[in-house]
């Protein structure tokens, strides 16, 4: 064999070794990772789990094969394990070729049909990575310390919000005493420290809604059949004066005859804040979206069968500057403050120029109303989905919920 060819099957094997060494420090520093990671080849067949998942996903493995599934033959992921949401994630990363993440709630099932003892149920975090030959590896992250503290932060300010609440009341007593005895030329601060007052109750009283709504989830809830496009209306008509100083005007389409079954106070302030949201962010003289479809889901597949569910969807669009990426995972959380890019008119200016009498009103934002419409949505079964529309690249924000079919019209454009 020629000497050049010799060399150049040496450094071919060199590489060859490198390469694995570099595959096995891999797995090794996988092994001692303080996340929970897997991997499944094209057949969905577990091929190799570090021990953090394991415990996670109650799978046993062998500990003298470095992290290899017991018995050696790999087996498929659904033998082992049951969640439909790994599963999807899995499927949705070697589809799309990326990187994807989901969050769940993991309840462990026996995959044993005889024996289906159900674990202790927690939250996961999973991130999936696509691999070479359709292989996905999955990263696990077990979020119940993340979401005990969140618990704590909340029941922490749940029990501030509720001491506040009298000495509140007690100071806007002092303050209206006072109006009516200070010197006229002082009204005016009299007049702040009230709003102000108002501003601070209405955020106390929204963080108090906030935590109800957090421990009752949806058995609170007074249902009541509501004429939906109606209390769309209604929202909107709240909000007039609002969108008259910007000269911003609202198109709704849908079914001009909807009936669900809603809690009518607690969804009327759900599209309150949705619409207050859109006008503020809308351009001088813009248009906001509304558009409310139904799809229905058969009992089964026989013909004729009746709808036993509908799957309502509402969108409130707008043609402002739209969310900046970052800004979407967060729309719903609690005081969260978005890039101010996605110019808007503050609440101070909307009291400045519709003056005190809307202040006074209550409609004065208390950076939770977004907050409090993701868990009145959830309480309703539903979810609200914040993202940027493809046409008028403004902000879009969805609620989706399942109903019961009670009424439905032909679709037409209401006034």
């Amino acid at each position: 064999m020629p000497t050049a060819a010799v060399a150049s099957q040496g450094g071919a094997g060199d590489v060859a070794a490198t390469d694995a060494s570099r595959l096995i420090n891999s797995y090794e520093l996988l092994q001692q990772a303080p996340v929970g990671y897997l991997e499944v080849d094209d057949e969905n067949q577990l091929i190799w789990i570090n021990p953090l998942a394991s415990q996670m996903l109650n799978i046993p493995i062998s500990s003298q094969d470095g992290g290899a599934i017991a018995p050696l033959t790999p087996r498929l992921l659904l033998e082992l394990v049951r969640s439909f949401e790994l599963d999807q994630l899995i499927e949705n990363t070697r589809h799309a070729q990326r990187s994807c993440q989901q969050d769940w709630i993991l309840n462990l099932v026996s995959p044993d049909p005889i024996n289906p003892n159900e674990g202790v149920a927690y939250p996961l975090r999973g991130y999936g990575v696509p691999l070479p030959n359709r292989h996905v590896g999955v990263f696990l992250e077990n979020r119940q310390e993340a979401e005990n503290l969140v618990q704590q932060r909340n029941r922490w300010t749940s029990d501030v919000a509720h001491e506040l609440k009298t000495p509140l009341t007690s100071i806007r007593l002092v303050a209206e005493t006072l109006k009516e005895r200070v010197d006229p030329a002082l009204l005016k601060w009299v007049d702040r420290l009230l709003n102000e007052i108002l501003r601070l109750g209405n955020l106390v009283e929204d963080l108090l809604n906030l935590s109800r709504l957090e421990r009752s989830g949806g058995t609170g809830l007074t249902l009541k059949p509501v004429e939906l496009p109606r209390l769309i209306l209604a929202a909107w008509q709240s909000l007039e004066p609002l969108a008259e100083m910007k000269q911003v005007q609202i198109a709704y389409e849908g079914p001009s005859e909807l009936i669900v079954q809603l809690d009518e106070p607690l969804m009327h302030r759900v599209f309150i804040n949705l619409i207050d949201n859109a006008i503020k962010y809308s351009p001088r003289e813009g248009t906001i979206y509304v558009r409310a479809t139904v799809e229905h889901e058969p009992a089964s597949l026989s013909l004729g069968s009746a709808p036993t569910s509908q799957q309502l969807r509402v969108d409130v669009i707008d043609e402002g500057n739209g969310f900046q990426e970052s800004d979407l995972p967060h729309i719903f959380d609690r005081f969260y403050r978005a890039d101010m890019s996605r110019t808007r008119l503050s609440t101070d200016q909307y009291v400045s120029l519709a003056g005190n009498d809307f202040a006074n009103s209550g409609n004065t934002g208390t950076g939770l109303g977004l907050a409090i419409s993701q868990q009145i949505a959830e309480a309703h079964g539903g979810k609200l989905i914040a993202q940027n529309h493809p046409e008028t690249g403004g902000g879009w924000l969805s609620i989706v919920m399942t109903t019961q079919p009670l009424s439905l019209h032909e679709v037409s454009v209401v006034p």
